[in-house]
């Protein structure tokens, strides 16, 4: 289990990040229009996952925002944003802040990305919710950079993940 803070309060997620240079488990998650998407679907491209709570906080929507911009941007690069949100709650958000360079992806069916990927909270009053990470992966599914927020109102490290995508 992670130990990070919520509020500044010590919570725990249900295990720890994939580690980087071993192979990023494949998901199975849901798409605006309730059809699926795997990580799979993503091979032959980089992929940034960017993980949080819900899409509906300044932080979560700030973190789309900034990775609609720049990611996306990259060549050969594919950014998911993943949260428990439902999946019309992700469409509306995107509609309404014109962000169409990301995919927003729900884990809302079974969560288990969360438990596979070791980031949900396991305690805490988000508890079953998706703690705030990012994770790099390459064009092979290898995860190349992770990042779990240690305090969850707090940004990632945008520059270090954009980094990690050009690091070849």
């Amino acid at each position: 289990m992670a130990s990070i803070t919520l509020g500044g309060t010590p919570v725990e997620t249900s295990g720890n990040l994939p580690k980087v240079g071993t192979k990023a488990p494949n998901f199975k998650l849901t798409v605006s229009d309730l059809s699926s998407q795997e990580l799979s679907d993503f091979e032959g491209h980089k992929v940034v996952l960017n993980i949080f709570p819900s899409v509906d906080t300044g932080t979560c929507a700030a973190s789309v925002r900034a990775y609609n911009k720049e990611a996306s941007e990259m060549e050969n690069t594919k950014v998911l944003c993943i949260s428990k949100d439902l999946p019309f709650a992700q469409d509306r958000f995107c509609g309404a802040e014109g962000l169409e360079n990301v995919l927003m992806l729900s884990d809302f069916k079974d969560g288990n990305f969360g438990k596979a990927y070791g980031l949900d909270f396991a305690t805490g009053p988000f508890e079953g919710l998706l703690s705030r990470c990012v994770i790099v992966l390459d064009e092979n599914g290898i995860v190349k950079y992770t990042e779990q927020v240690p305090e969850v109102a707090d940004e990632p490290n945008y520059k270090a993940s954009l980094y990690a995508l050009l690091d070849e």
